[in-house]
This record gives structure tokens, C-alpha cells and sequence, in this order.
């Protein structure tokens, strides 16, 4: 399902896969069709197509970070948004959906405390003494 989705995820018809992915997830669990799937999408471990999608979108901002510059990068103006990346001036609903700058709005919006605390949360659960823990770490 993940294939070619930050081309589509945000366009009108994902609601329809949607829609069908959690059909899915009801079918298996057998559940009512008017139960609520999110519960069932976490216990899982399944991303909704939405989730799947801003995951993919950050995915792409990561590997492809030399495509973008921060405000400062643009301004030189030391303000509390700074680090956020610079979002292009456009008109055209067409390529405010696209990848390009929905993804730097997904990457603002994420902010970079959220980063942080993520990235704290999981050093203290794994608590690692050296750097041989750390790149011996199995996902």
C-alpha cells in the first residue's frame, strides 16, 4: 500500500483506500462494521494510510534534505522558527498538495522538540553504556 504514496496520500481518492484499509482490518479481527478500527490499528501495529503517508513524506525530507533551505537559511533573522524549513511561495493548489511543500509543512509541523522527546524517550528505555550498544542495537 505504500508504494508511490507520498505522490497520492493526500489526494481526494485516498479517503476510499482508506476506507477499504480499514474493511481489512475489520474482515480480520471480525469485527462490526460500525466498530472503531483505531484501537485495532494500534494493537497491530498497522499505520492508518494517513500515518503511512507522513511517515513516507518524512522519509523523503530526510533523504533529500539538500532540496531544502531553513528560514534562517533565507533571511539571516534569528526568530523562534529559524530551523523550519523555508516553505516556496505558490498559488496552485496542484503543487501545495505535492510532495515538495506538503512535505515541509509535515516536517514544520513536527516540530523539532517532538524529535527531542522521541529521541530521548528511546536512549533512556535502551540505556546504552558505549558506542558498541548503540551500533549493535537490533530494531
Amino acid at each position: 500500500m505504500n508504494y508511490g504514496i507520498i505522490f497520492g496520500g493526500n489526494q481526494p481518492h485516498s479517503e476510499k483506500i482508506f476506507k477499504i484499509q480499514k474493511k481489512v482490518i475489520r474482515i480480520i479481527t471480525n469485527s462490526r462494521a460500525r466498530d472503531s478500527c483505531r484501537e485495532l490499528f494500534k494493537k497491530f501495529e498497522i499505520l492508518p494510510l494517513y500515518s503511512q503517508y507522513i511517515f513516507s513524506v518524512l522519509i523523503f525530507m530526510i533523504k533529500n534534505k539538500d532540496l531544502f533551505s531553513t528560514n534562517y537559511q533565507i533571511h539571516n533573522v534569528h526568530t523562534r522558527f529559524k530551523t523550519n524549513l523555508h516553505p516556496p511561495t505558490a498559488n496552485l493548489t496542484k503543487f501545495q498538495k505535492g510532495v515538495y511543500y506538503s512535505g515541509i509543512e509535515i516536517f514544520n509541523n513536527l516540530g523539532i522538540k517532538l524529535f527531542w522527546n522521541a529521541l530521548k524517550r528511546f536512549l533512556l528505555i535502551n540505556s546504552f553504556y558505549n558506542s558498541e550498544e548503540y551500533f549493535s542495537y537490533q530494531r
